[in-house]
């Protein structure tokens, strides 16, 4: 890991779904989050890696990516994903690379571009977030 979580975020971030798929951050670092997850386990009864599995593990990256631009104060919520399939992983692991778009006070946008263990290109995403008002407390 190269930028570890930052303190306020609680441990054991991962969601259920996130266990039980696999994925897993791997760098921290808000401007280019990285996250894993493998394929075997993850596929659709063709073989290939699930497109749910994919938006999962998109979904997942980019919530952590709104959830640092936030703050400790502030919980994200995904108000809208879009993926593109571009290329069927059959085997391995895929990695999500997550970068922002923009990062606002209350609606942030996150590009997350997935690829396999050769670096080609499996799917592109885009990840609005929205920031709800500060928690209580």
């Amino acid at each position: 890991m190269t930028t570890p979580p930052p303190d306020w975020l609680p441990a054991g971030m991962a969601s259920p779904l996130d266990d039980k798929l696999g994925v897993r951050v791997t760098d921290w670092n808000p401007d280019r989050l990285v996250a894993t997850m493998p394929v075997p386990g993850n596929e659709q009864p063709f073989g290939l890696l699930h497109g749910g599995a994919t938006c999962t593990l998109a979904e997942t990256i980019g919530s952590m990516a709104g959830a640092l631009a936030a703050g400790p104060q502030r919980q994200v919520v995904g108000i809208e994903l879009n993926v593109s399939y571009l290329r069927a992983a059959t085997s391995g692991t895929v990695t999500a690379v997550c970068t922002p778009v923009r990062r606002g006070r209350t609606l942030s946008t996150f590009l997350i571009q997935v690829t396999d263990d050769e670096g080609r290109p499996t799917a592109t995403a885009r990840l609005t977030t929205m920031a709800l008002p500060e928690r209580a407390g």
